[in-house]
């Protein structure tokens, strides 16, 4: 039996990061507490974008 396979997907507008209390530190806990154990948790893919 293979394990669940989860890819996390992080994204953070630098204008907001801070304000909005979902930075990338705070995405990051939320996937840990998700994931279930076991579990495979595969490479993340962080995107940096401006919402402008």
């Amino acid at each position: 039996m293979s394990l669940p396979r989860y890819v996390p997907y992080y994204r953070v507008s630098t204008q907001r990061q801070g304000q909005s209390g979902l930075g990338l530190e705070a995405q990051q806990a939320a996937v840990r507490a998700f994931v279930p154990d076991p579990a495979q948790l595969l490479p993340a893919f962080t995107e940096v974008e401006s919402g402008s």
